[in-house]
C-alpha cells in the first residue's frame, strides 16, 4: 500500500515532523524502514531528517503486516459490503454473528473477521490482517466499520479517542416511553461474578446515551440512539437500567418475542472523517427483516385494537 501527499507549506519541514503531522507514529515510521516499507522524497529514497520545500512528493509503502498469532481460518460466507476503497471497507453485519472468533467452536471459525478474510482472499488482498475500527455484539445487527491497514486504523483510532465517530442506533425498547429527547449519562462497569453482564455502577466508567423518539406503539417505543462512548453493552444497560430494556434482551430482562430471537438493536448510520479524502462520508443502513416484521405485526395489532 502506497500513501502519497505534496508539501504544500512555504516553510521548510523534516520529514520526521510531516510524518508526525500526518498521523505516522514513530513506531509504524520504524517499521516502514526496517521491516520492508519504503520513504520516497520526490520518487527517491529520503530519510527522516531530509527537509521539505514547497511542492516536493512525500511517498510511502507501508510494509507487510502478518497475524501475531494463529492464521484466522477464512469463511466464504458472503459480505453485505456498503463501502470499500483502498483505506476503509464498511460492511452490514447480520445478527447471530459475532464480531471477532471468540473460542466457542461454531464461532471461531465463522465470525465477521472470518468472513472478511475470507473476502480478502477471493479478492487476491494481500493484507491478512483485519482491523476492526467499530465493534457490534454478536446479536446487534447494522454498520461495522473496518480499517484496510494498519496507517488507517491509526487514523481511526485518533477519532474514537475523540469520540468524532457517530455511530447512531435504532432501538425498540419495551413499553411506552412519551419523552421525546433525553440522555441517560450514568457509569457502566462489569457485574460481580460475570463476565458477560454489566450494570449501572459508581464503579464503572463514564458512559453517555442520547435518545430521539421516532415512533410509539401499544407495548414498544422506537428510539434513534447516539452513543457519545463506546462502553459494552451501553445502550442495552442504559436501557434496561431505564425499566425499559431492549426488546428481545433477555440478558437484562427483556421479553423473548417472535420473530426476534435477540435484542432489537440495529446500528443504522455511521458517519466520520475520511482522512485520505479529506472529508466526512455517511452511511445508512434499514433495519434488517426481522426487526421489520416484529414492527409490521405490532402495527397491525394497534390498528386492530
Amino acid at each position: 500500500m502506497k500513501i502519497e501527499w505534496i508539501y504544500k507549506e512555504e516553510t521548510p519541514c523534516h520529514v520526521k515532523t510531516f510524518l508526525k503531522q500526518k498521523g505516522v507514529s514513530r513506531r509504524l515510521s520504524a517499521k516502514i524502514r526496517h521491516e520492508g516499507g519504503e520513504l520516497l522524497v520526490n520518487h527517491a529514497s529520503g530519510r527522516i531528517v531530509d527537509k521539505l520545500k514547497q511542492g516536493d512528493v512525500i511517498t510511502i509503502t507501508l510494509p507487510p503486516e502478518h497475524p501475531r498469532k494463529r492464521q484466522v481460518k477464512p469463511s466464504y460466507v458472503p459480505l453485505d459490503i456498503v463501502y470499500e476503497d483502498d483505506h476503509f471497507l464498511i460492511v452490514n453485519k447480520p445478527a447471530h454473528l459475532t464480531t471477532i472468533p471468540s473460542p466457542l467452536p461454531h464461532q471461531r471459525s465463522d465470525s465477521l473477521v472470518n468472513r472478511i478474510v475470507g473476502y480478502y482472499t477471493l479478492q487476491d488482498y494481500q493484507q491478512s490482517v483485519v482491523h476492526i475500527a467499530t465493534r457490534l455484539d454478536r446479536d446487534t445487527t447494522g454498520l461495522v466499520l473496518v480499517a484496510k491497514h494498519r496507517y488507517a486504523h491509526a487514523l481511526i483510532d485518533q477519532q474514537q479517542q475523540a469520540h468524532t465517530i457517530k455511530k447512531e442506533y435504532l432501538a425498540f425498547l419495551s413499553g411506552n416511553l412519551t419523552k421525546k429527547h433525553f440522555q441517560v449519562a450514568l457509569p457502566i462497569g462489569r457485574k460481580p461474578n460475570s463476565m458477560i453482564e454489566r450494570m449501572v455502577t459508581a464503579n464503572g466508567q463514564p458512559a453517555k446515551t442520547e435518545y430521539w423518539r421516532e415512533q410509539a406503539l401499544d407495548k414498544m417505543t422506537i428510539y434513534r440512539i447516539l452513543l457519545h462512548t463506546g462502553r459494552t453493552h451501553q445502550i442495552r444497560v442504559h436501557s434496561a437500567f431505564l425499566g425499559h430494556p431492549l426488546v428481545g434482551d433477555q440478558l437484562y430482562g427483556g421479553q423473548k418475542q417472535v420473530p426476534l430471537f435477540r435484542q432489537a438493536l440495529h446500528c443504522h448510520r455511521l458517519r466520520f472523517y475520511h482522512p485520505f479524502l479529506e472529508k466526512e462520508i455517511e452511511f445508512v443502513s434499514d433495519i434488517p427483516r426481522d426487526m421489520q416484521e416484529y414492527l409490521q405485526k405490532l402495527e397491525k395489532r394497534d390498528e386492530n385494537g
